[in-house]
């Protein structure tokens, strides 16, 4: 399959199995009233609208490049995460609106039916397939909205469990664990919101990659047997995507025609990248000299190769 018809497939199988989560803790909670069990209800539910916004996200960012937007449109999708994370932050405010006010009233329910025990272990266990999922194609097609959702999916494990402390605590005589649970949750998804924006900022304001990708760039180019030296290495997100440009170093005595085949050798090694996307390449002769020593450098990156 596709990256595109990988990615459009996740996005359907996250909206189903929350919708289903949505529907089975709704039901609990209506036959329990145990608020922690309803937080959860809460949390599905809005992991259930951002679902749809993600799918339609997904579909949009999945379209082939056209006249006016010639580099694809995956630039939208950290557009998408951050609209997964106010998704999460309004329905983590709201869970723990609700806990707060519960304590502070002492309007606290008693639950004693092991449904909520059983949506609850269930939800936990559903919710881990769908993280490992959910990361295992965001990380293959280098999806961030995708990456997002397993974040999430991946904090609802926990807040599932603190639920489950909640529930088993009003069981065994201790109510108040119920609304304490639910607040524990309510922290989750605010955590969850915030890292998902972590994440995702970085991709709007241009920010480098990781070092270690840009040390792989660097050594990409390296290998061509022509190049001699590497220097004003910039590479800077745009979307998910990395764009890179360089000056490599080669022979002086190279013709023209041999240098464009050297680039364009480069550009191809670098694109190989799968987290690169447009690479910009410019040839110095070596005899210039115009690698710059690293007190020099500042934020470019300057490689001699000794060969």
């Amino acid at each position: 399959m596709s990256k595109f018809g990988a990615v459009r497939r996740a996005g359907v199988v996250v909206l189903a199995v929350n919708l289903l989560l949505a529907a089975a803790k709704g039901a609990v909670w209506l036959q329990t009233g145990s608020l922690a069990v309803g937080s959860e209800a809460v949390n599905s539910l809005a992991d259930s609208v951002y679902s749809v916004v993600v799918l339609a996200g997904l579909y949009l960012t999945t379209q082939p490049p056209d006249f006016e937007h010639p580099h694809g449109h995956e630039r939208i999708e950290p557009f998408v995460s951050l609209f997964v994370a106010l998704g999460v932050f309004a329905a983590g405010g709201l869970v723990l609106w609700r806990s707060t006010t519960s304590i502070l009233t002492e309007s606290i329910t008693v639950t004693t039916g092991p449904l909520a025990v059983g949506v609850l272990v269930g939800t936990a266990v559903v919710k881990y397939l769908l993280y490992r999922y959910c990361l295992y194609v965001g990380e293959e097609t280098h999806s961030p909205a995708l990456v997002a959702t397993g974040l999430d999916n991946r904090n609802d494990i926990l807040t599932a469990g603190a639920a489950l402390v909640g529930v088993v605590g009003a069981r065994l005589g201790a109510p108040v664990l119920d609304p304490v649970a639910a607040g524990v949750v309510s922290l989750g998804i605010l955590y969850t919101g915030w890292e998902i924006v972590q994440d995702n900022v970085d991709y709007l304001v241009g920010s480098a990659p990781p070092e270690d990708l840009r040390a792989e760039i660097v050594e990409q180019a390296l290998a061509h047997p022509e190049v001699r030296g590497v220097h004003d290495v910039v590479a800077h997100y745009v979307g998910p995507e990395i764009d890179v440009s360089m000056h490599v170093e080669v022979e002086g005595d190279r013709t023209l025609r041999e240098a464009h085949d050297i680039e364009t050798d480069v550009v191809e090694d670098v694109r190989q990248l799968p987290q690169v996307d447009d690479v910009f390449v410019h040839v110095d002769p070596k005899e210039l000299g115009e690698w710059k020593d690293a007190d020099d450098a500042h934020l470019s990156d300057s490689v001699v190769d000794e060969r």
